[in-house]
């Protein structure tokens, strides 16, 4: 999704990465200039192309994760590969199906902090269904459409309306040409341990016709996430990124300022 915007940002991020990769650390420890990026389903790595740029800005090494989308285990691996070429700690980020990914990779000990983006967050033993199941179909539920594989996909009508209604015609229309389809099978698998248990979160709660919006305040609530509510869609990283890059620089400084005082 978006590839056009994250062309130059994702050739800072991957210089990063191809230096610290050469002598990655275990542990966490200093302060936080690492943070991961893990996307959501319909998307890449460049729905975060707004954001990445501001925080580079602040000195940080930035990581975009392409998850394959094809399993929770398979896009799990894809982010524990990013995290161990860190030279330190990490803020580990998610967005929409990304949070089930970094509340399991988050248990990695360089994690010291994981923001949610509009996400879902398993509780212990859940799979994303097991997640949503209490909770009404929401609008964007009813245009996702599965292919022969049951991989699913979002219709135009889903990403314009319900996906991200908050951007401008042209850049509804290149979401939807680069949405990243999505393994129908990942729903069913389970986190039995999920990192925030053991981490400072933070959440992003949105005005969401793809997560049910009561979902998304009550799981903050109860994972004791400091919260920040958007008014924006789905995908506040393309709508409102200056937004969601001060919610995930206040988890990078808070994250250090509480590893200082232990």
């Amino acid at each position: 999704m978006y590839k056009a915007l994250l062309t130059s940002s994702l050739a800072i991020a991957s210089l990063h990465a191809v230096a610290t990769a050469q002598s990655p650390s275990t542990t966490a420890s200093g302060p936080v200039r690492n943070i991961v990026l893990v996307h959501g389903a319909f998307a890449d790595g460049s729905s975060y192309a707004k954001v990445i740029p501001l925080l580079t800005a602040q000195g940080y090494r930035v990581t975009a994760v392409q998850n394959p989308l094809s399993s929770l285990a398979a896009d799990v691996e894809a982010t524990r590969r990013a995290i161990a070429m860190q030279d330190g700690p990490v803020i580990l980020v998610g967005h929409s199906w990304g949070g089930m990914v970094i509340s399991e990779a988050g248990n990695d000990p360089k994690v010291v902090g994981l923001v949610y983006i509009a996400a879902i967050v398993p509780t212990d033993g859940q799979g994303a269904n097991d997640v949503l199941k209490p909770y009404p179909p929401t609008p964007g539920l009813g245009h996702m459409r599965p292919d022969a594989s049951g991989y699913l996909s979002l219709t135009r009508q889903g990403i314009e309306e319900d996906f991200v209604p908050d951007l401008p015609a042209a850049e509804r229309a290149i979401v939807f040409a680069t949405q990243g389809p999505w393994n129908s099978a990942a729903l069913a698998e389970t986190v039995m341990n999920p990192a925030w248990k053991s981490r400072p979160s933070w959440f992003i709660a949105v005005d969401d016709r793809i997560l049910p919006p009561d979902y998304e305040l009550a799981i903050a609530r109860q994972i004791k996430a400091k919260t920040v509510s958007l008014p924006s869609g789905h995908v506040p990283m393309l709508s409102r990124p200056r937004e969601v890059a001060n919610v995930i620089l206040d988890a990078a400084r808070s994250a250090t300022t509480i590893a200082a005082s232990r």
